[in-house]
């Protein structure tokens, strides 16, 4: 027989055998008859009214968006079960709270300090991470060489993602005092990004890894989850700004809503961060072999 109520003191599953993340919104994650289920009070074409069963230790993460809420008996479950609870926004484009570290092991954190703390298996993690986002492997091995060529090829990414996609761009410009002095696209890039920064920090609590133990970022404390979220900037954060731009110049609607959504849009139906995730996993594998673009 299994220990303890619902048997959870022995039974529970590793992390790297579960199902990863469940994304649930508008109702109640409670507790009956001892086990986790969602409550449904709201007609919705995907998720219909009704009290769901959730395998809460077939889980690593629950993401609670907008109109959900928790009882003290469904966090007390997901304690016993060690399965992660985050409020996010809609498919993830916010990161209200952070949850303690899940992993059943130190492995990626411990991998992560060790390229961290050696000088030229951090600069060939971040290396990697700029072959990851141009394409090409980088010949240099000074990071301040590398940087200078990743914003060169940035300007032109912006340019040609602005023509594409029919919006006048005039260059990247922001002013922390004053964001909403910007112009359209840079506000909207600012909205999209925060977005991006978003799925980036749930994947970093997902691994377990080191928010702080930034490779091309350095004094943020956020500065692991720039490097992850920076991966995909001319793939996810500036299509999705300058698209809301494009649509809020037309009259469209509000632009930070209209990033949000697009930018929300592109991470769930893309599976940006499940991708994330398995990004986090390959960048500490083998730092002494060869880069691969």
């Amino acid at each position: 027989m299994l220990k303890g109520r619902l048997g959870l003191e022995s039974s529970r599953i590793p992390h790297a055998d579960r199902d990863g993340l469940l994304y649930l919104e508008m109702g109640v994650l409670a507790s009956k008859d001892g086990t986790l289920i969602f409550r449904r009070n709201l007609e919705e074409a995907s998720l219909p009214p009704g009290d769901y069963g959730i395998p809460v230790q077939g889980l690593s993460m629950i993401l609670l968006g907008p109109g959900g809420s928790v009882t003290q008996d469904a966090l007390r479950l997901l304690a016993r079960a060690n399965t992660a609870l985050i409020a996010v926004g809609r498919d993830g484009v916010r990161c209200y709270s952070a949850p303690p570290l899940l992993s059943d092991h130190s492995t990626l954190a411990r991998a992560q300090a060790a390229a961290w703390a050696h000088e030229p298996k951090r600069l060939h993690v971040a290396r990697r991470m700029y072959a990851w986002r141009l394409g090409e492997v980088l010949p240099y091995r000074d990071i301040a060489a590398l940087r200078g060529i990743e914003g060169a090829h940035m300007r032109t990414s912006y340019k040609i993602i602005a023509d594409r996609v029919g919006i006048k761009w005039q260059g990247r410009r922001y002013d922390r005092a004053n964001p909403l002095a910007a112009d359209l696209p840079n506000q909207a890039l600012n909205h999209a990004a925060t977005a991006v920064e978003a799925a980036a920090m749930i994947a970093v609590y997902a691994t377990a890894t080191l928010s702080q133990l930034g490779f091309i970022h350095e004094d943020s404390g956020l500065s692991f989850i720039l490097d992850i979220a920076d991966l995909y900037r001319t793939e996810i954060t500036i299509p999705c700004a300058f698209h809301a731009a494009r649509e809020c110049a037309q009259g469209k609607g509000d632009i930070e809503r209209l990033a949000r959504q697009k930018t929300g849009y592109a991470l769930r139906h893309q599976k940006v961060i499940p991708s994330m995730i398995e990004k986090i996993k390959l960048l500490f594998e083998n730092t002494d072999a060869p880069i691969k673009a």
